[in-house]
């Protein structure tokens, strides 16, 4: 039976681990300051933010929301990171992506004092991730290795392969892989074979959103599978196809309006050695990890 690797175990202990450095902050000058900026009304976005806040909370993590409206410009959003750039009580700025289209979304993320930058996506700090050098890492790879980490599991030597290249988690989860020794391989939507390269890892980090895509001929027995996406089915032919014969989730769907899935389908599970589950799987560990890298932040700041 596969190994389900549990980020809910593995978010705790991260947790567990920053509560005595916050209070050892707050006892000797203030406590951690997290701002998040939120835009609009996206929904994801809203419950994403919810959970940070209440992360802070819970760890005694100073913790304030912007919220500009959507209709906000690019000037008007650079003026508040400059003015948080200049708050001495924030240690860490994050800007929930993604922005309006109106919004020039490079300019705001290349406004961020580097120091400042907890979700690690500046040029900067990506300049010193290539160079293995230290800063904030991006927090879901960054979290991912944590899970590995726990379970114990050997990345040297291993066949890796990351499906996706995005900034936040595609290319900063192949760096780190590489870093543990991991041979690695990018795929993406263009790449030929997709089913064959997948198949051919012993390590397969699914990060695509393409919900269920990735069905058994992409996983290898007895691999290990993490899978990043978070996609919501919102129809019954859907839920059907991908969860045929299961009267709970077409439950779920009724009571909730829609049913959560990875970009791995769940028939492919079976057959490998450990998976992340979806829900319960890589998500906890993105918000563990930003506020690692906010703690982080404020001990660099105060010279702890």
């Amino acid at each position: 039976m596969a190994l389900i690797l549990d980020g809910k175990q593995v978010r705790d202990r991260i947790l567990a681990s920053l509560r005595p450095r916050v209070e050892k902050l707050a006892e000797a000058a203030r406590p951690p300051g997290l701002a998040v900026v939120l835009v609009g009304h996206n929904p994801a976005s809203e419950i994403y933010v919810r959970g940070k806040v209440k992360a802070c909370e819970e760890l005694g993590i100073h913790s304030e929301k912007h919220l500009p409206t959507s209709d906000v410009t690019t000037e008007e959003l650079l003026f508040l990171i400059r003015s948080l750039n200049e708050r001495p009580d924030i240690d860490g700025i994050l800007v929930q992506l993604p922005l309006p289209e109106q919004v020039d979304e490079d300019a705001v993320l290349m406004a961020l004092d580097p120091v400042k930058d907890v979700d690690g996506f500046h040029p900067v700090n990506v300049g010193h991730l290539v160079a293995g050098r230290p800063g904030p890492r991006p927090c879901t790879p960054s979290g991912i290795m944590r899970l590995f980490q726990h379970y114990k599991i050997d990345l040297a030597g291993k066949r890796a392969v990351v499906i996706g290249r995005s900034g936040i988690v595609g290319k900063p989860m192949a760096l780190l892989l590489l870093y543990a020794n991991a041979t690695v391989t990018i795929c993406h939507s263009r790449t030929r074979g997709l089913a064959a390269e997948c198949g051919r890892a012993d390590v397969l980090v699914a990060a695509i959103g393409r919900p269920a895509f990735l069905t058994g001929e992409f996983v290898a027995p007895d691999a290990v599978v993490v899978d990043v996406g978070i996609n919501r089915l919102k129809d019954r032919q859907s839920v059907e196809r991908i969860f045929p014969g299961d009267p709970e989730k077409l439950e779920e769907l009724g009571l909730k309006g829609s049913v959560l899935v990875g970009d791995v389908h769940p028939a492919a599970l079976s057959q490998c050695a450990a998976y992340t589950p979806v829900p319960g799987g890589v998500g906890p560990l993105t918000i563990a990890m930003l506020m690692s890298n906010t703690v982080e932040a404020a001990e660099r700041r105060l010279g702890f």
